[in-house]
Parts: C-alpha cells; structure tokens; sequence
C-alpha cells in the first residue's frame, strides 16, 4: 500500500489514490468496529443472539443494496450482457472459495456448538490456511477488490469527478464488509490482520494499471467488474442472519442446547429472532437508500 502509494503520487494518479485509501479507511473502519464488538462476552447467549442478529442484519442489508446501487449497474454499464455473466461467474466463485478450502479441522471447528465460540483462542488446526489467516472470507473480499482495482485503474481519467455519491459507493460496501469479516476472523480464532489485504487491494492493483494506460475495453471492464460485484454479493449473502437452530448466529452466541430451553431466551425466542433478522436487513438496506436519496 506504501509503494502503490508513492507511485501514485509521484505519476499523479491523485483519483486512483483517493479512492483506494478511502477504501482502506472505510473497510478498517469496519474491522476494528468488528472486532471490538465481540468483547461483551458478559452477555447471555439469548442478548447476544439478538445483537449478532441485527449487526448481521444490518450489515448484509446495506452490502447487498449498496452491490444492487452502485456496483451492478457499474458492471453492466461497461457491457450489459458480460457484466451480467460476470455477476454469475462471481457469485459461482465465491460458493467455490467458500467451500472448497474447508478441511475436516476447520469444518469440526466452524460447527463447534459450544459455549466459547465468542473466544478470541488461537487455531489449533494445523492446516496452513488457517495459520495465515486465509479463511474464504479473506480471499473473497481481496478478489472483489483486486478485480475492481484493475478496472479502476484501467479507467480512473475516464471516471466521474470525486464527490459524495463515489464515497457512499465505497463507505456502504466497505465499511459493513469489514465489520462482518472482522466478527468471523475472531470467531473462528483467525488474525484480524489479514483483512489488511483486502483493504488494500484497490489501491495495490489499481496503480500499476493506470501506469499502463491500457486501451479501453469495455468488454473486458465488464466482465472484470461484474465478476467482483459477484463475488462481493456472496459475501453479502453469506451473512444473512440464518435463523435456524446450529447456524452461524447461534453458534457465534454461545448457545450450549436447543434456544428454547436457554432461560434467557424460552420458546418465544426464535420467533422474536426470525422477526428482527428480517428488520434488520431490511433496515440495512433502507439505511443506504435514504444515504443515496439525501445526496
């Protein structure tokens, strides 16, 4: 990031610059949001059921609108058809990365249901994966931005002039993915840290490009740019709050039985639970389109 940093200022590449660090601002924002929120762990199983469940809920809500806003017609503006397919080929390749990396290790780990999931424990799988840190999420998230970087930095002069609209576009998307990602990394014991490359993969990818002025291709920035819209909209989706018994929020909660026999929660409680992940995304969702309304 230091040496994209230095190239770009010393070639003048001030948009490409401006829009990768604000990028990196926005995404480690988020992280360290992230990883401060998982150190209530004074909370009940059913209080912090219900807090994942919104900061998931809020979390996806505004990736998937701010993907739909920004990102999608960005895609299919380079080229309709190519930009669609890369949307595809994307979303296909983030399914992919998220479940072919797993070993036995890691999938005993992910579906550990015990009372110490909020632990910031270190892996004791072995697999070189984890040691690093480069969990799916990590990898998915650094594509998203590499792609988009390329595309960036092969357009950045042809760009519209900096202004509150691009940051919206960059603040909504990467501000919730950081904070998201940040939550997995602790919980499944991975270093936070290496969320620092997706944060800096705009820029890193972006600068070298613009050095190059390659010819303006709209079909290759389509399908470029479609392909990390849809390996970001995985992401989204990724962290939907599921609401049923043994998923992610459940686990992540700490619940060590069934939420119906958990004295905090009864068996109201995954009704309630259901209705707030849905207020929650939706709210996400709304958050950014009243953003992009006011602009």
């Amino acid at each position: 990031m230091g040496l994209a940093s230095v190239v770009g200022v010393l070639t003048s590449l001030w948009k490409v610059l401006v829009i990768g660090w604000f990028g990196f601002g926005a995404m480690m924002g988020g992280v360290a949001l992230g990883g401060r929120s998982l150190t209530g762990l004074n909370r009940t199983p059913a209080a912090r059921l219900r807090r994942l469940t919104w900061a998931y809920g809020l979390s996806s809500g505004a990736m998937i609108t701010s993907a739909a806003l920004f990102l999608v017609p960005t895609a299919t503006a380079h080229h309709a058809r190519l930009g669609g397919i890369g949307i595809a080929l994307g979303l296909v390749a983030g399914f992919a990365l998220h479940t072919l990396p797993q070993s036995p290790g890691e999938e005993a780990r992910e579906n550990a249901e015990d009372g110490h999931a909020l632990d910031d424990r270190p892996d004791r799988s072995g697999h070189a994966a984890s040691v690093v840190g480069l969990s799916p999420i990590v990898v998915e998230l650094t594509l998203h931005a590499g792609a988009a970087g390329l595309v960036i930095g092969g357009v950045y002069a042809a760009m519209p002039s900096l202004g509150a609209t691009l940051g919206l576009s960059i603040i909504s998307h990467k501000a919730p993915a950081g904070y998201v990602a940040a939550r997995r990394q602790r919980r499944l014991g991975r270093p936070i840290r290496t969320l620092l490359l997706p944060a800096a993969a705009v820029a890193v990818t972006a600068v070298p490009v613009g050095l190059t002025t390659p010819p303006h291709v709209d079909t290759l920035y389509g399908l470029a740019f479609g392909m990390a819209t849809g390996v970001f909209l995985h992401v989204a989706l990724d962290f939907l709050p599921r609401c049923e018994w043994g998923s992610e929020l459940y686990q992540a909660a700490g619940f060590a039985g069934a939420p119906s026999t958990d004295p905090g929660c009864g068996s109201g409680c995954p009704r309630v639970v259901r209705r707030e992940a849905v207020l929650s995304t939706v709210g996400g969702g709304l958050l950014v389109i009243g953003a992009w309304a006011l602009l």
